[in-house]
């Protein structure tokens, strides 16, 4: 592959809702580009993009995949991203070094949760975006209202680039409303026709007004020209979408059908004409050593700056780190810093990846994407620059994970290949997370849903040859108590020679402080300062377990006031085991409660789904703490729920909003749990020790 300059290069991000057919999208411009001579199908697991034995097994996008093409003296880094929710933190790889995104639209079902989301993100990034309705080759496909969709949904900028030719219900053509040339398909080629066919003459000239008043729209002096009713030249209409395009103020909608290979050719021209290249795009800004903000140059001559926006954990060749550079040339052999860790870095054989296919390059310029294997210290977010010239690019905001269960290796002796395979996948996913609970001692892994965390366990099986399975983590309940007693702990035993004696008088009452409070108010020597600590550490030993349900005693604070001793049979350890005896009979006496977590619950979701989102915590036993419009259609319910009601609320609320929910639930603080939970956990807990 040869090496191109800055202004011919073009990094563009596929997104929509699962299942609109950005994969099959991919391949037909990687078949017209020559890059493949036949189209894969996503059904058959041959497509380029979805080469991931779990893709293939699942016929989805579970990563994103770097697709690059040439056409017309432009290369093109496409990268393909999942539709499913629960792999977002892929999309957020791919739009955070794309500098242009196009949105797929079924043609059937029009716009989506997820067209929604792939919107968003992209003006996240404040990156442009374009829209291709697919699937036209699908009888119940209506373009005119999946246009009305996106017009209502994304705004008046939104322009049609095509209106598609129909003939006895089927899908021939389309006409190209920015040069007003008709084509035909025929197979896969496209043919142009001698004029545009009088049956869409009226479709076609009013979509060209929406085209022509949007071009008006990008300059003062178009407007003029508009409002006097003078014809926009060629030249100024294609200088107009492109600084259109590029400000939100065009977003072009293309058709066609991906699996027929239809329309995708005028997309590709679009791209090579239209998209903005790396030079054209936003400003680039690095943080120096010194902390100052510094704008990077898009220049192979500039100082080195580039960030790892994907890691990939290969089996075979190991880790690899997925690079886009903004300014510089990063070269094989060469070493580089990593700015996050302060390390420096050996860069051995660079690569170019077009799905699994590494093709080897020397070097990657500014603007382009690559690929390097075994960089130690380099992480995703992380930038890497020149040795002596610290650079730091913005990283990427993952969304946390709000998913959590507990591993059960199903063959003993697994453990530790289950941990290493864990690290591994970790280090790839940002968005999962490996947890090892000491207090109820489970490994629990978080993710974003429930078929994220499905498809870690089948990586850990086929990747790593271990099975497990998943069930619900434990939660970490506390113990306390409400009253002040006083109790004797008394240790005596007689054996041969020496015995054992210990003897101490404790007041155990509510503490302020969750750890354990010990204090000593002894008179007359009862009990000799030497045996003090043996009191303290018998009763932190003991305030691991509680006398309710076994869960570690909290806000305890325990006072040694009274005892005694024998000179000859009293020890240390018989007075940790007095403690203990004291312990056990004082929190019985003491009214010992259960204590549960609760958590601070926040959710953003479409005001229509206020109502839902505040009767569904009111049934998990939570208090609303207030409800707030934040504008655009769009409200947030905070409230604390116990923690224990919110186990699988990630896939529950998915489901109440259609997709269009997202929260964040923090631990708060513990409090008593009401006496009918609290039974049925000290039943379990019986149940559980007899097991």
């Amino acid at each position: 592959m040869k090496q191109y300059t800055v202004d011919k290069i073009r990094n563009v991000v596929l997104m929509g809702h699962g299942g609109a057919g950005k994969t099959s999208f991919a391949e037909a411009m990687l078949f017209n580009a020559g890059e493949v001579d036949r189209l894969g199908k996503s059904s058959d697991g041959t497509t380029t993009s979805d080469y991931d034995p779990e893709e293939i097994k699942r016929s989805i996008s579970i990563n994103t995949t770097m697709i690059p093409y040439e056409w017309k003296d432009t290369k093109v880094n496409i990268m393909d991203t999942p539709g499913y929710f629960d792999f977002v933190g892929e999309v957020k790889e791919g739009a955070r070094v794309a500098g242009a995104a196009i949105i797929l639209v079924s043609g059937k079902s029009g716009v989506a949760v997820g067209t929604e989301k792939a919107w968003e993100y992209a003006k996240e990034r404040r990156i442009p975006a374009a829209f291709f309705v697919n699937k036209m080759d699908d009888e119940n496909a209506n373009f005119v209202r999946v246009m009305i969709e996106l017009k209502n949904t994304f705004g008046k900028a939104v322009a049609p680039f095509q209106v598609p030719l129909r003939e006895n219900g089927k899908y021939i053509g389309y006409v190209d409303t920015v040069k007003l040339i008709a084509y035909r398909f025929e197979g896969m080629k496209r043919i142009q026709m001698d004029a545009i066919p009088d049956t869409v003459t009226a479709e076609v000239e009013e979509a060209r007004q929406f085209l022509i008043e949007a071009v008006a729209e990008t300059d003062d002096a178009l407007m003029e020209k508009y409002f006097e009713g003078t014809e926009f030249t060629t030249e100024e209409i294609s200088t107009a979408i492109k600084r259109g395009f590029k400000l939100d103020e065009i977003v072009p909608v293309f058709c066609g059908s991906a699996t027929a290979n239809m329309g995708i050719m005028n997309v590709m021209d679009a791209i090579a004409s239209y998209f903005p290249s790396p030079l054209n795009a936003n400003e680039v800004h690095a943080t120096t050593e010194s902390g100052e903000d510094k704008i990077l140059p898009h220049d192979p001559q500039g100082p080195l700056a580039a960030i790892v926006f994907k890691t990939i954990a290969d089996q075979f060749v190991g880790k690899i780190s997925l690079f886009r550079v903004y300014s510089g040339t990063l070269k094989a052999d060469s070493t580089v810093l990593n700015a996050a860790t302060g390390t420096t870095e050996k860069i051995g054989k660079l690569y170019v990846l077009r799905g699994k296919k590494q093709i080897e390059v020397d070097s990657i310029g500014a603007g382009d994407i690559g690929a390097v294997t075994k960089l130690a210290s380099v992480q995703t977010g992380h930038t890497l620059c020149a040795p002596g010239a610290p650079l730091t690019l913005e990283g990427i905001a993952f969304p946390k994970p709000n998913l959590s269960l507990a591993i059960v290796p199903k063959a003993k002796g697994d453990e530790e290949k289950i941990s290493s395979g864990l690290r591994k996948l970790e280090e790839e996913d940002p968005c999962f997370m490996v947890t090892n609970n000491t207090e109820t001692r489970q490994q629990v892994i978080s993710g974003i849903g429930e078929q994220h965390l499905d498809v870690i366990v089948s990586k850990l099986k086929t990747k790593f040859g271990v099975d497990v399975d998943l069930i619900e983590p434990k939660v970490p309940y506390r113990e306390t108590l409400r009253k002040k007693v006083k109790v004797q702990g008394r240790h005596k035993k007689q054996s041969g020679g020496h015995g054992q004696f210990g003897d101490v008088w404790i007041e155990f009452e509510p503490g302020e402080s969750e750890d354990l409070v010990f204090e000593t108010n002894i008179f007359g020597g009862a009990v000799p300062k030497n045996f003090f600590p043996a009191v303290e550490k018998g009763l932190r030993e003991c305030i691991q377990k509680g006398v309710l349900a076994g869960y570690p005693v909290v806000n305890l604070k325990a006072t040694l006031v009274d005892g005694s001793y024998h000179p000859v049979d009293s020890s240390e350890m018989a007075f940790k085991v007095a403690a203990s005896l004291a312990y056990k009979e004082g929190l019985k006496q003491a009214g010992p409660v259960l204590l549960e977590p609760i958590g601070k619950l926040s959710v953003v979701i479409p005001e229509s789904y206020m109502g839902d989102v505040v009767g569904d915590a009111n049934k998990r036993r939570g208090r609303i703490l207030g409800m707030h419009h934040t504008g655009k259609g769009m409200g947030l319910v905070e409230a604390e729920v116990p923690m224990s009601e919110m186990h699988k609320y990630a896939t529950d609320l998915r489901s109440m909003t259609g997709g269009r929910g997202r929260f964040t639930l923090e631990f708060e603080r513990y409090e008593e749990a009401p006496a009918n939970v609290a039974q049925a956990i000290i039943a379990a807990s019986k149940v559980d020790e007899e097991e």
